[in-house]
């Protein structure tokens, strides 16, 4: 039997690359990509290429994610120093779609996971990366060189998010200076421990959601740094008078004017009336009343009760104990 003969993709016509290149997966087009210049450049010229969002993970192991359009599939290279796991294909169910993570051995996965980094976001064709995961203390000795390089390469990432196994590691210095050195358009989540209770890197702007697991460092004063529509401390330590000239300030539109919703650790409704809004005007709502509010990741839910203050300009906080993920929580919905 003869074999079959072999696909030309490069002689065929343009349009007809282009369908090729819609059925194929994203491991499929670097690899085309990278058979010759002239491969390189007509990846480039399809417009199924910037449609793909990627995604940039650096934990134990250094990861691109690519998520198409229907988001039912993503696929992974992971870069890794075991040779025994070189090409292995593991498929993962993420519970909305599949992901596949494909293995490849590299005596120095960190350059050869920059030198990938830099390839795909020449021929995908971006400049904003739609998500950065990155734990402070998986490659110590490299962060400073992987957020250099991520400001070289990259000019924003939508959303960033920060991890951090070891505790007793300090990564304070490090965390600041990615605050400092990127530029973050869409949303921060910090589950970093600052050990410097004075700790000053930048708090991004205009962010849909800001969360941070360990506030400690955010005192009173930056505060009034933040401007975000959906914000979540956890763990601060800003006293009750505080949150009370923060309130006032609020309510004359001083501060914290884009603010939707706030989430706090969990407080009792009636202590919080008698310490934080002492002084301050407010409505004790019945819990026979209820109301669809805002509450975190964009989401609306129908709430009984709450008390109630007013901003100068008619617009109402609502405060509220409602549960997330099984845990209470204290919240302030705007509306």
């Amino acid at each position: 039997m003869d074999l079959p003969k072999p696909f030309l993709i490069l002689r065929l016509p343009f349009l007809a690359i282009e369908e090729v290149f819609k059925a194929m997966h994203p491991f499929e087009i670097i690899n085309f990509s990278m058979i010759s210049k002239r491969s390189k450049g007509i990846t480039m010229q399809m417009s199924v290429c910037p449609r793909y969002s990627i995604e940039l993970h650096i934990h134990e192991t250094l990861g691109i994610r690519f998520l198409g359009t229907k988001s039912d599939v993503s696929c992974s290279y992971v870069m890794t120093s075991n040779k025994e796991m070189d090409g292995r294909v593991v498929e993962t169910d993420c519970g909305r779609h599949l992901n596949w993570n494909v293995f490849k051995y590299s005596d120095d996965p960190m350059d050869e996971w920059k030198q990938l980094c830099q390839h795909v976001l020449e021929i995908f064709k971006k400049q904003t990366i739609n998500v950065l995961r990155m734990t402070m203390d998986a490659f110590v000795d490299h962060n400073i060189s992987i957020i250099d390089f991520l400001n070289t390469n990259v000019k924003s990432m939508d959303k960033c998010s920060l991890y951090q196994q070891d505790k007793k590691i300090n990564v304070d210095k490090h965390t600041a200076y990615l605050l400092d050195n990127i530029t973050i358009n869409s949303e921060f989540h910090s589950n970093v421990y600052i050990k410097n209770e004075k700790f000053d890197g930048k708090l991004p702007k205009n962010l849909k959601k800001l969360s941070i697991h360990n506030s400690k460092w955010v005192r009173f004063d930056r505060l009034f740094e933040i401007d975000c529509k959906r914000v979540v401390l956890r763990k601060n330590w800003i006293w009750d008078m505080e949150w009370n000239v923060f309130l006032q300030k609020w309510i004359a539109m001083e501060t914290n004017q884009n603010l939707e919703y706030l989430e706090l650790d969990h407080r009792e409704l009636n202590v919080f009336r008698h310490h934080e809004l002492y002084g301050i005007p407010h409505e004790v709502v019945d819990r026979g009343v209820k109301r669809v509010l805002k509450t975190r990741r964009n989401k609306t839910k129908k709430i009984s009760g709450g008390i109630d203050i007013r901003r100068i300009d008619g617009k109402t906080a609502t405060f509220f104990v409602h549960r997330v993920s099984s845990v209470k929580r204290f919240a302030m919905s705007i509306h």
